[in-house]
């Protein structure tokens, strides 16, 4: 879909202009929706409600790319409400150097080292997971969505089962959570195999990551609560990286000068930015309290749920913007929709709701973008949360001005009038949910400020 950049400053310095003349202002605010525009023939600038004409519908979410993000997610989380989530993991790791094992090296122990930095859901459940090793190749390149089976591409005999359970520690000074790590105890076969590489299998990474693909590590269901814990495993510019080490005993260092004690060497292969890191992410609503509204539009539903990784997203309707077409010599001054959580039913102090969601329109195309307020300003676009009252503000004003004054669908600007989706705004890496109240428990509020007035 194409914006003309001309049609915007339009709009802008038409209304700039308005707002710098308004010497009277009426505000009427009202609930009578949008088929009752005033017929004034001064300039006015009037309030109107139109939250009786939303409504809100939870459908299934896919497609989520999972392989292109800072972080992933492990782990199983039980959630009373959202029900199951299963969160599996696979990445490659590379060389940084040409490995030197010396003469007659043998294997000591072997180590996958992950960092990790937030849980969300349980901290006392225990976590089961184990580790497997690649068998498919993983093109860093690709995009890989939340439905990957990543356990068809791994080799079924496990180089580990690992228990761990999470923790949280806050910086005393920053009251930052601090990095935490899972040290997990590989079998010595996959050290044999790195170690006992030819030297071809190790030219450069390309060839390398051919010859080890990789680990896929696969999470265990439990019996609580559960959680998943958010993996930093690229290395950047602040941050060591997460690695796989093999440790190891060779001729010269078994033989040391006198008076030394031998020392285990160690070669680590390193998951870096360049380096594929996908996650598989399964979602089980059985039991669920919305199950029976979910991927429909027969009967709304009192509550609306957002859940990033795949989950769930909400269908948002406004009928009858497009009728402001017909209403001539008119302009939207504001227009802001507003959603509240239901801290009670979303929990908010065990399940923290996300720090931003993402209100997007769907174009006639059937596909989902960002309103043009969002690149005229993010800020002034919105989706932060407002921890004083728990809710969501969305400035659509440009986008709403658009369906009214772009009527022909042949248009580039044309947007329509095909309905909303609310998401989370980071939707493959972090975990947090949320409930809020829907259109029909006074929940979302849109306010749509408008100026009429004579040629």
């Amino acid at each position: 879909m194409k914006f003309s950049t001309a049609r915007l400053l339009k709009i802008f310095g038409g209304l700039f202009v308005l707002v710098s003349v308004l010497v009277a202002c009426n505000n009427d605010v009202n609930s009578l929706g949008l088929d009752l525009l005033p017929e004034e023939d001064l300039i006015n600038v009037r309030n109107i409600s139109v939250s009786d004409k939303i409504e809100s519908y939870t459908f299934t979410e896919n497609g989520i790319v999972t392989s292109k993000g800072g972080t992933n997610l492990l782990g199983t989380l039980n959630d009373p409400i959202f029900g199951k989530t299963k969160a599996n993991y696979a990445t490659q790791f590379r060389l940084t150097s040409f490995p030197e094992f010396g003469t007659n090296a043998v294997v000591d122990s072997v180590r996958l080292y992950l960092f990790y930095r937030s849980v969300y859901g349980d901290t006392t459940t225990t976590q089961q997971i184990k580790v497997y090793e690649m068998e498919t190749y993983l093109d860093p390149d690709a995009e890989y969505t939340q439905d990957i089976d990543l356990k068809s591409m791994a080799s079924d005999v496990p180089l580990a089962e690992f228990d761990y359970t999470p923790e949280v520690e806050l910086d005393s000074a920053s009251q930052d959570t601090n990095y935490q790590l899972l040290t997990i105890p590989l079998d010595n076969a996959l050290g044999e195999k790195l170690l006992n590489a030819d030297s071809l299998d190790m030219i450069n990474n390309d060839i390398f990551l051919q010859y080890f693909k990789g680990l896929y590590l696969e999470s265990a269901d439990v019996s609580g609560e559960g959680s998943l814990i958010t993996l930093h495993t690229a290395a950047t510019s602040s941050f060591q990286g997460s690695a796989l080490l093999v440790y190891y005993n060779n001729d010269e260092n078994m033989n040391p000068e006198e008076g030394e004690e031998p020392d285990t060497l160690s070669q680590a292969y390193l998951i870096t930015q360049y380096s594929s890191r996908v996650s598989e992410i399964k979602h089980d609503y059985t039991g669920v309290p919305f199950l029976d509204n979910l991927d429909q539009e027969d009967v709304e539903d009192d509550l609306i749920y957002v859940q990033p990784t795949g989950g769930l997203k909400s269908r948002i309707t406004v009928s009858g913007l497009e009728s402001w077409k017909d209403s001539i010599n008119m302009g939207i001054n504001k227009a802001e929709i507003i959603f509240h959580v239901d801290t009670v039913a979303s929990d908010i102090h065990n399940y923290p709701p996300p720090n931003e969601l993402l209100f997007t329109f769907v174009a006639p195309d059937g596909e989902e973008y960002r309103p043009i307020d969002y690149f005229f300003n993010p800020t002034f676009y919105g989706g932060a949360l407002d921890t004083s009252d728990y809710t969501y503000r969305f400035n659509i004003t440009q986008h709403v001005q658009r369906i009214i004054d772009v009527t022909d669908p042949d248009d580039d600007d044309f947007v329509g009038n095909q309905g909303f989706y609310l998401t989370t705004g980071r939707r493959s890496d972090i975990a947090n949910r949320v409930i809020l109240k829907s259109a029909k428990n006074g929940g979302v509020d849109m306010k749509i400020t408008y100026s009429k007035f004579l040629d």
